[in-house]
């Protein structure tokens, strides 16, 4: 078995899911922190080719890249004979219920389906914890006065539904099968059955669709400000989107840069009025209103050099001297593997049955962001899972009876 090694940082919800996932397979490996070992930095840096984003993971003399890469790898079945893992027969495990998503759908959902002696299992998906892994501080989640660490929410999450006898798997369903019962869920080539299935599988960021974004991802370019602000200290940076997670991230990285522009393609915000107050009171936040991403510049040997931005009402563009752009224009529901069986809207998003969670098929229930388009709370989110629980509970009830 060979020994991987992963430059992180702390707070690194990316780091934690590259760590979990060997972890999974049982494998050792060496963590580097480059914020406590600052000079491994620039070493990171230059063995990865430029790239400015953690984690950076090697495989003896490979690089993998970063924790998509890692999972990609995993995928596509090539992971377990870089890492020299021995073969194991797979052979089917059944659950009752199997919660595929750990974001506050899910762990709410497993919480009321293990009180209700259930016994379910979450399968977390790549992002343990979902989304708010990646949000600094959670202002409007009840029962927190001063607030609450996004991650350190879900670590508490996390904890209560174990303490009621959840089972967690860290995985990814590839490929499920719900056309007849038990439903079969495939993490790569291991395959999962179960009774009842709660999807909450959340949404995934969205980037803006440019071939230079694409082309200076991690080198740059990044959808997530906690993990990769630490590389931008005292440089202008961009953040590019007008909701709550746009001016938090714009409003997080003020501690690290110079200055952060903050773009958006209309006149006002969508974001609530707490954070836009807080944005305008930042004096290194300058708003760009009315304008978008025109040219990400750059260099193969520097990465990102700075960012050109159009003016939408009069077509100027300009740059603005900025050496990292962080995207946040929303997210796309995580239902591609699902499109053949389970109805949607027109965005993708599954819909299920009145008010209740309840999907077209018999025994599949869904809570959460995945299945919200309008709220995408972390408390309408849990509210959800809550209701998926209560659905699965007494779906399984009439079966039996």
């Amino acid at each position: 078995m060979k020994k991987p090694i992963i430059y992180s940082k702390d707070y690194c919800p990316y780091c934690d899911k590259a760590k979990e996932l060997l972890k999974s397979k049982g494998v050792a490996y060496e963590e580097i922190r480059i914020d406590l070992e600052v000079e491994q930095k620039d070493i990171m840096i230059e063995r990865s080719g430029g790239r400015r984003t953690v984690p950076q993971i090697f495989i003896e003399d490979f690089h993998v890249g970063g924790c998509d890469e890692l999972f990609e790898l995993d995928a596509q079945g090539k992971l377990d004979d870089l890492l020299e893992l021995e073969k194991k027969e797979n052979k089917a495990e059944h659950r009752k219920v199997i919660i595929m998503g750990s974001g506050p759908a899910g762990y709410t959902a497993a919480i009321y389906a293990a009180r209700a002696n259930l016994a379910p299992t979450i399968i977390s998906g790549p992002q343990k914890g979902g989304q708010l892994t990646t949000t600094t501080d959670v202002d409007n989640f009840p029962g927190f006065s001063d607030g609450v660490d996004g991650n350190e929410l879900m670590t508490s999450m996390e904890k209560q539904a174990k303490r009621f006898g959840t089972e967690i798997i860290f995985g990814e369903i590839t490929k499920v099968d719900l056309s007849q019962k038990p439903f079969k869920l495939y993490e790569g080539e291991k395959l999962f059955t179960c009774d009842a299935l709660i999807i909450s599988t959340g949404a995934s960021a969205r980037y803006l669709g440019l071939g230079s974004e694409s082309k200076y991802k991690n080198r740059g370019v990044s959808a997530c400000a906690t993990c990769d602000g630490f590389f931008f200290k005292g440089q202008k940076v961009a953040v590019v989107g007008g909701g709550d997670t746009a001016l938090e991230e714009a409003t997080y990285l003020t501690n690290f840069c110079e200055k952060v522009f903050l773009i958006h393609r209309r006149d006002e915000f969508r974001a609530s009025k707490a954070m836009q107050e807080r944005a305008a009171k930042n004096e290194k936040i300058e708003i760009l209103w009315d304008s978008a991403v025109d040219e990400v510049l750059g260099d193969d040997k520097q990465g990102m050099t700075d960012l050109r931005v159009r003016n939408l009402k009069t077509g100027e563009t300009k740059e603005i001297g900025a050496k990292g752009l962080f995207v946040a224009i929303g997210h796309t529901p995580n239902t591609t593997l699902f499109k053949d069986s389970l109805e949607m809207d027109e965005n993708n998003y599954l819909r299920p049955e009145g008010d209740s969670s309840r999907m077209n098929v018999p025994g599949v229930f869904a809570c959460g962001d995945v299945m919200d388009s309008t709220y995408r709370q972390a408390i309408t989110a849990a509210g959800s899972g809550c209701k998926a629980a209560m659905d699965a509970e007494r779906w399984l009830g009439e079966q039996e009876a």
